[in-house]
């Protein structure tokens, strides 16, 4: 029929790569799983048939399936309760599959199979994947982990945070170091802090045109009346920044993030960083920045939000509102009192303060947030928006040289 049709029409369809029935039956077996092995009449061996029953432990029959495919819900067999079992399981996923599809389906044990307990115990973490997903889980068990287990869950934890240093820390400060410099500038440089640029923009009005001699063509001169320089490096403390992370149970890669972040910013001398990690109670971690993983097993994921009080204990802090940055992290779900919220926010915003309302900072995409306050803040000049890992460096230096932030397009926020 298609032949026809497109022969009909006069115009050539495009054809997918020729595959053979026996692979186009071997992958439909895969897709749908073992309830399928009689209508796709394919019978998996060697390799196939283990990495199906790595799939098929997971996902595979009880209540919640899915019509004509693997499960999406509770389950009837699988893994079991069983810590060698599950060791095992957690074995053959990394021999057959690539390290971002062990994540996922790591992180679709523990939802769908109830398998966080079993985190406990020191063999299986040594047997886990370790991702930013798994630090948040560690966390929130952090109170009922006993003591064999914390080492070794420490260690897992720093893994993954000295991953994500790597990645962020020479970026965050090449970029942070050169917004410093810039917010230093001064009126009367040395020549050799002069910045050329911003002293021609600011000096073109006094462009003076010479006529050439001797018939030669015209030429011209800026004459600098105002110099425009770079200050010169400083040991002496430039901004103060005050992180401000909601530690609710759905912020978990955001305070993960923010831990690393916190740690690379309190290590540059010329900034002052606070970190500040709040539920209902407000917790200073500041004294814990030099090392990230403390920061991560001080904190207390899950419980209410009170974002107003913890705003009411940053604000306390800010002694130089004019050379402060409070950055916010939260999704905005407010359980204390709303307009105190926000009566703080515009008071630290009138008083000099660069407030930045991030909804997330992670690379998990869109987040879920209350659009009512996030709108009521972007009212008061302080747009609430998701930020990644990578973006965060440039919105931190936008915030500290005063600068519009580089907000994503709004698609990407809701």
């Amino acid at each position: 029929m298609e032949r026809t049709t497109a022969q009909a029409s006069g115009t050539a369809r495009p054809t997918a790569p020729h595959v053979p029935d026996a692979e186009r039956l071997r992958r439909w077996r895969m897709v749908l799983g073992a309830d399928s092995a009689d209508s796709a009449g394919r019978t998996l061996t060697g390799q196939d048939a283990a990495m199906d029953g790595a799939l098929e432990a997971l996902y595979g029959g009880g209540a919640g399936k899915k019509p004509g495919g693997r499960g999406s819900g509770g389950r009837s067999a699988g893994l079991g309760a069983s810590a060698p079992s599950v060791a095992r399981w957690l074995g053959d996923i990394r021999t057959y599959f690539p390290s971002s599809v062990v994540q996922v389906m790591q992180r679709d044990a523990i939802d769908r199979l109830g398998l966080a307990a079993l985190l406990l115990e020191p063999e299986m973490l040594e047997a886990v994947e370790a991702d930013v997903h798994l630090v948040g889980t560690l966390i929130s068990l952090n109170k009922a982990m006993p003591e064999t287990t914390k080492e070794t869950a420490r260690v897992v934890v720093r893994k993954v945070v000295e991953d994500l240093e790597r990645r962020l820390e020479s970026r965050t400060r090449a970029t942070l170091t050169g917004a410093l410099d810039r917010s230093a500038r001064i009126s009367r440089p040395r020549h050799r802090d002069i910045d050329w640029n911003r002293t021609i923009r600011a000096n073109l009005k006094n462009y003076l045109p010479v006529p050439g001699a001797d018939g030669a063509p015209p030429t011209g001169t800026i004459v600098p009346e105002r110099l425009i320089g770079h200050g010169r490096a400083a040991r002496s403390v430039k901004k103060d920044i005050v992180l401000c992370i909601d530690q609710s149970g759905s912020m978990a890669a955001s305070v993960v993030h923010a831990a690393v972040f916190g740690a690379v910013l309190a290590s540059m001398r010329t900034l002052s960083t606070r970190l500040v990690v709040f539920d209902t109670a407000v917790v200073d971690l500041t004294d814990r920045l030099d090392d990230p993983v403390d920061v991560l097993f001080g904190t207390q994921l899950g419980g209410g939000t009170d974002i107003n009080r913890a705003l009411a204990y940053c604000q306390s802090k800010i002694t130089r509102p004019a050379d402060t940055v409070v950055v916010l992290v939260s999704d905005l779900y407010e359980g204390g009192i709303r307009d105190e919220m926000l009566k703080r926010a515009a008071a630290m915003k009138a008083s000099g303060v660069q407030f930045v309302t991030l909804l997330a900072l992670s690379d998990e995409g869109a987040p879920a947030y209350d659009h009512e306050h996030a709108a009521a803040l972007g009212a008061l000049g302080a747009p609430a928006f998701a930020c990644t890992p990578d973006l965060f460096p440039d919105v931190m230096a936008a915030a500290i040289e005063k600068r519009p932030l580089p907000i994503p397009d709004k698609e990407t926020q809701q």
